[in-house]
């Protein structure tokens, strides 16, 4: 119907003996519920995982039937992914959902000796709600160290200004996601903290040395790089790869496999940015070729994603296996007093 073709691949599921179809991508949808034209369209892709953003939340009952069908078109456990970092990047509001400051400034605001508990407490709370929607992976920690140079887009998402810190909090936010039974998603490995410029509408740089950039910008990467899932950032590093995008860039992939030690799933940040060019094949095509293991491609157009899809090629025995391990992390959240929980975050702040 779409005119995709052999485009799916084995894999189990993480979470029992079944093997599934899927494709190499995750995508959006369109509203608040899925029309008859997604639906056939995900029977036939079968991508590895959706997500879901603000155009896709009403309240929670609508919510859980939405990612009831989304799995429904699969006919499997597929990983859905939300970015709620709190604060700016919140796709969950209230009444219905906590709301948060933005990270830096809770950092900011709790005494040193407590900012990262208050981490671990945010996110072990928001873990909590996501799995009450059936949402199962957020997207973070944000690893970014700022400089004081940095787009405003990034600065106060980000946990602090110095590697310590940033590791600490970082920690803290995927041990709290974990803890709830969600999957944690690094972000924007090797670092987006240099670049004034927003990836969403310019192709972001950095001419920083390849020694300055280990030593701060990949230090938490490489600090966390036994976390199951990344996402890869939309910036050059012109000390590595002059011309590419990390997303597009084999040089730096493999700093990233090799050097950083990040051997997870990784997948592209959302690929209609504007900091990349070319036609969504293409686009596709160069991040798969550099080694990114997944697609992430977010607006829901159908269209587009069926342009993804076509462009995808069958993944390495490696992919496969970094994507079932990422699964494997999915586990039943443990015990959590909410109320409690609340209190203590309260008083820290």
């Amino acid at each position: 119907m779409f005119g995709i073709a052999g485009t799916r691949y084995a894999l189990h599921s993480g979470d029992g003996p079944l093997v599934a179809n899927y494709n190499p991508t995750i995508f959006g949808c369109a509203g608040l519920e899925l029309s008859a034209g997604e639906k056939d369209f995900f029977r036939e892709a079968a991508p590895w995982g959706f997500i879901l953003f603000a155009r896709n939340i009403s309240s929670p009952d609508q919510i859980r039937a939405l990612t009831a069908d989304l799995r429904a078109t699969t006919g499997r456990n597929t990983p859905i992914l939300i970015d709620q970092e709190g604060g700016r990047v919140a796709r969950l509001q209230a009444p219905n959902w906590l709301q948060w400051l933005p990270p830096l400034e809770q950092m900011n605001r709790v005494a040193p000796q407590h900012a990262t508990r208050s981490m671990w407490i945010r996110y072990r709370l928001i873990a909590d709600e996501l799995r009450a929607l059936g949402i199962d992976a957020n997207c973070a920690p944000m690893l970014d160290i700022p400089t004081s140079q940095v787009h405003a887009i990034i600065r106060n998402r980000c946990y602090g200004e110095s590697v310590e810190v940033v590791v600490e909090a970082g920690h803290a936010v995927a041990g709290g996601l974990l803890a709830g039974g969600g999957l944690p998603v690094l972000k924007h490995i090797p670092g987006h903290g240099r670049p004034n410029a927003d990836s969403h509408a310019e192709r972001p740089r950095t001419d920083a040395s390849k020694s300055v950039l280990t030593q701060t910008d990949f230090a938490p990467f490489r600090a966390l790089n036994h976390l199951p899932l990344g996402m890869s950032a939309h910036v050059v590093y012109s000390s590595i790869d002059p011309v590419n995008c990390a997303t597009q860039s084999k040089p730096m992939i493999e700093v990233i496999r090799s050097e950083i030690g990040f051997d997870g799933a990784l997948m592209t940040d959302d690929l209609s940015m504007s900091a990349l060019e070319g036609t969504l094949a293409v686009r596709t095509r160069r991040a798969l070729d550099a080694g990114c293991d997944v697609i992430l491609h977010c607006n829901g157009n159908i269209a587009e994603m069926a342009e993804v899809t076509s462009a995808t090629h069958a993944p390495s025995a490696k992919t496969t296996k970094r994507l079932e391990r990422a699964l494997s992390f999915r586990a039943p959240p443990e015990p959590m007093e909410r109320d409690q929980l609340l209190a203590e975050l309260s008083k820290l702040l």
